[in-house]
Formats: C-alpha cells, structure tokens, sequence
C-alpha cells in the first residue's frame, strides 16, 4: 500500500492533481501523523494548528 500524499503547502491529504485548498502541485509523500478535522469552526485543535475546513491533514511534511 503507498502512502498518501500530502500537499507541502497546506499539509490537507490530496487524491489528484491539485490541492482542492490551495489550488498547488507541489506534493510530498513524507510525512508523519494524521489529524482528522471534523468541524473547524468548533475544534481547538483546529484552530490552534490554523485549519479552517474540514479535512484529513498530515502534522509534519518534508
């Protein structure tokens, strides 16, 4: 199974051509820990890692 990939500018998981966040290309497939974002407006964490939209992200990209 391959990891997925991440976007290295807004860390948010990506299955295409394009961060559906940041409209990027630039992608890496190293990283480290999953956050999963179920309601930004209401999550500390969320806010506390600056997510604004629900998603899958990674918490360390290279």
């Amino acid at each position: 199974m391959s990891k997925k990939k991440a976007c290295k500018q807004c860390k948010i998981f990506v299955e295409g051509d394009a961060c559906p966040l940041c409209k990027g290309n630039t992608f890496t497939t190293s990283w480290q820990g999953r956050l999963y974002i179920a309601d930004a407006q209401n999550s500390l964490i969320a806010q506390k890692v600056g997510v604004t939209v629900k998603g899958e992200y990674a918490i360390k990209v290279r």
